[in-house]
């Protein structure tokens, strides 16, 4: 398990780096006689260790690399894809070191900083990652991990058309790397290319290794899918009237809506779920409904149980909120397991992003708004003030949240849909938040089933952006299954505990609440 300290290390660190990515003066080593001699022999080795890590045999890979290294203390491209396996690996402190190393000892080396910007986006600094980046592909114009990582970054922040420009890029320098394959269909997808999308995924499964059965499995259901939605002429179309209001109410501090999916069809109950990318539908009310599914596509992964549920695809034709509708909509159907609740699905952020929304938990109303201007009166009411959101490659919102007692501010899941905040376990962990552990344990109820006793904390203070709350309760859960597709690090999810003593305004184009 990682050291949430080491992460802190890796944000602490960016005035290093920044001096190193500007004007490192150092210069090169020189090659040692010891690799003169044996040079022939050496690129053979790294040549095979890359070989070996793209057929995902790691283990074999890193122990070639670190044999090179151990007889050429100096050998630069050993250490650099010895960084590169380590930072796949989520190994992101070795990675940094190795590459933090090369990249003052040689500033003309793209490759170094490709790896070294990389970390930086995985641990969520972004403007410091986009002057690492932007430094490789200065030096490289073909650095492929440099144009990926834009790439991704770009995703992160929501300007999509880029994303997608400089995911190709990626692609087009190194096609025979299948995290930028994958990369490339997850940024198509949101863009709504989904032919283009399924492209992607295909090659991903040419040329990724064959021992991740799991994951292959959830990339060919999901190119069926995609197969399906690129002959739709368009995704989460608008109708109807251009604002819709809708009585809210709070159920277990999650907002709940009531919707309908055809225009005279019953009011289904829907839960506002800000972290979820897309919309979820119940095996129960699907099958009153006759909802069918479109094809299945292995398993996700998810918070509660055994971390893993099934996925399956379906399709809704309309929804309707109020007299506001969204055609075309894509669903999962999944069970429910909290049996207590009345809730038929989950608003995913796909189906309203479209939308200004806006969440009054103090007055209990849901408000969608269609708009083609930025310049909102919500915007200059007394007292507003506006947050950078991020999407997460998992579809998540994101943002900074400040810890008492925890420097710097960290990425937390902003999510409506969850009852309780949450901290991961590596947090949990520190010295800073062990003495704030609370006799009282919980009961988790998540997509993947129910976990008991799970431990939780009182937080003296969190703040995300002037808002602020003390004594919240917050409970500790593994988020390494999220962590590993999120694509930069979360350390929490903010859920509604705290979300639900503010009025909160979503828009989700610009990537920011107000």
């Amino acid at each position: 398990m990682r050291n949430v300290n080491e992460l802190f290390r890796v944000q602490r660190l960016f005035v290093l780096v920044c001096l190193a990515a500007i004007a490192f003066s150092i210069p090169t080593f020189a090659a040692d006689d010891v690799q003169k001699v044996d040079l022939t022999d050496v690129e053979k080795q790294i040549k095979e260790a890359k070989k070996l890590s793209r057929k995902g045999k790691t283990e074999e890979a890193t122990r070639i690399l670190k044999g090179v290294i151990a007889r050429n203390p100096q050998n630069t491209p050993a250490k650099l894809e010895l960084a590169y396996i380590l930072l796949k690996s989520r190994q992101v402190i070795a990675a940094f070191n190795y590459s933090y190393d090369i990249a003052k000892a040689e500033p003309d080396n793209s490759f170094a900083f490709a790896i070294l910007g990389t970390v930086y986006l995985s641990a969520g600094n972004f403007s410091e990652a986009r002057q690492l980046l932007v430094t490789s592909i200065r030096l490289d114009k073909r650095q492929a991990l440099a144009w990926a990582g834009m790439g991704l970054l770009e995703f992160y922040e929501n300007r999509i058309n880029q994303s997608i420009l400089n995911m190709r890029q990626a692609v087009n320098h190194d096609p025979d790397e299948p995290d930028f394959a994958f990369a490339l269909g997850q940024v198509a997808a949101r863009a709504e290319e989904y032919k283009e999308a399924a492209r992607a995924y295909k090659r991903f499964l040419r040329i990724s290794p064959k021992n991740d059965d799991e994951r292959r499995e959830r990339i060919k259901g999901l190119i069926k899918f995609l197969d399906f939605l690129g002959n739709r002429s368009s995704l989460y179309d608008l109708g109807g009237d251009d604002e819709a209001s809708l009585k809210m109410k709070l159920v277990n501090d999650r907002p709940v809506v009531q919707l309908r999916i055809s225009s005279d069809g019953e009011p289904l109950n829907f839960v506002l779920d800000t972290g979820s990318g897309m919309t979820v539908i119940s095996h129960e009310t699907a099958k009153r409904l006759k909802i069918k599914e479109i094809t299945k596509g292995g398993w996700a992964r998810a918070l509660g149980g055994d971390g893993k549920f099934q996925i399956i695809y379906g399709f809704l034709n309309k929804v309707y909120f109020g007299d506001a509708k969204v055609r075309n909509v894509p669903v999962y159907i999944r069970e429910f397991h909290n049996k207590g609740e009345d809730v038929d699905g989950y608003i995913g952020l796909s189906l309203i992003s479209k939308y200004i929304t806006t969440i009054d938990y103090g007055n209990g109303m849901f408000t969608l708004e269609k708009k083609d201007t930025d310049d909102r009166a919500y915007m200059n009411e007394e007292g507003a003030m506006t947050l950078p959101l991020r999407l997460t490659s998992s579809g998540f919102l994101s943002g900074e949240v400040k810890l008492d007692g925890i420097e710097p501010s960290l990425n937390f899941i902003v999510d409506t849909g969850a009852s309780v905040s949450v901290i991961s376990k590596d947090l949990a962990g520190t010295q800073e938040l062990s003495p704030y552990l609370s006799d009282e344990t919980m009961r988790v109820i998540g997509a993947a089933g129910v976990t008991e006793n799970v431990p939780s904390f009182l937080l003296p203070g969190v703040t995300f952006g002037k808002f602020s709350r003390t004594s919240l309760k917050a409970i500790a859960l593994d988020l390494d299954m999220i962590n590993e597709t999120s694509g930069f690090e979360q350390a929490g999810i903010l859920g509604g505990n705290f979300l639900k003593n503010y009025r909160l305004t979503f828009d989700f184009r610009g990537s920011k609440v107000t």
